[in-house]
């Protein structure tokens, strides 16, 4: 973990309240994995405010950028758009855990809700480094939102080969109705070993949760918790987790986690 001063490189506004945010901090970049994120702190803001958590959604250590996507839902975020380019940050990180690679043998799905696709983003160029497929198929995501300008960055996986299945509660853009339905009928058409990764709201988490203990698949779920410390001390992010022998334990999102496995979080 490293703390450092990051410069801002570029901000741009995607669409609505999404905003993307690149970052000039080579330490970081050069040791961030998937599903790992970093504690930022917002200049804006007093210095005893908290800093704000914000998963990695892509670091390249050869010019040591870092990227960020994050939606304006507070005020911490509400003060992150005045940030311009060769403005200052302090950052944490990389902290927490990262998505662990597929198998050889199974096809990687990524689910996500919203922006939930940050991290997965990463998490595909990763995969598509590594040339780690299965039987010659693509890496497939399957992205849900409330209407079209939830739906973010699916240009940037398909620029990189990944198949999308794009989904809107409100049929404004791709499928309508919940990702969970065209996940279940990508399920019911193929028998293909899988391995799903998930970043979104809870109840998708949850979703994607039981759908792979019913298939007996492995799956990995990034979850989204508030966040003081970021380092563990605080106990601010526990979640109860199921330990082998059955019992009930309490587990840090922003150390043990953020990034848990299917059949281990009480819902």
């Amino acid at each position: 973990m490293f703390l450092s001063d990051a410069k801002v490189l570029s901000h741009t506004r995607l669409k609505g309240a999404y905003f993307f945010l690149r970052l000039e901090a080579p330490e970081i970049a050069a040791e961030a994995a998937p599903g790992q994120f970093v504690h930022l702190r917002v200049p804006a803001l007093e210095p005893t405010a908290l800093r704000r958590p914000f998963s990695i959604c892509g670091a390249d250590p050869r010019d040591g950028s870092l990227e960020i996507l994050y939606k304006q839902v507070g005020r911490g975020t509400r003060a992150m758009e005045s940030l311009k380019p060769g403005d200052i940050v302090n950052l944490m990180g990389p902290l927490g855990n990262a998505f662990p690679m597929p198998r050889e043998n199974e096809k990687p799905l990524l689910i996500a809700g919203g922006f939930g696709v940050a991290p997965l983003l990463f998490l595909a160029k990763q995969i598509k480094g590594q040339r780690l497929r299965v039987n010659g198929q693509k890496i497939v995501l399957f992205v849900g939102g409330r209407s079209a300008d939830d739906i973010l960055l699916v240009e940037e996986f398909q620029k990189i080969g990944v198949e999308t299945v794009v989904c809107t509660d409100d049929g404004s853009v791709g499928e309508k109705g919940f990702v969970t339905l065209a996940l279940d009928k990508f399920f019911a058409a193929s028998s293909d070993a899988t391995v799903l990764y998930c970043c979104g709201p809870e109840p998708l988490l949850k979703a994607v949760d039981e759908r792979a203990q019913a298939r007996a698949c492995d799956a990995w779920l990034s979850l989204d918790r508030r966040m003081a410390c970021a380092v563990g001390a605080c106990l601010g992010c526990v979640v109860d987790i199921k330990t082998p022998n059955g019992a009930i334990s309490r587990a840090r999102v922003c150390k043990d986690g953020p990034v848990f496995g299917a059949g281990t979080v009480v819902w």
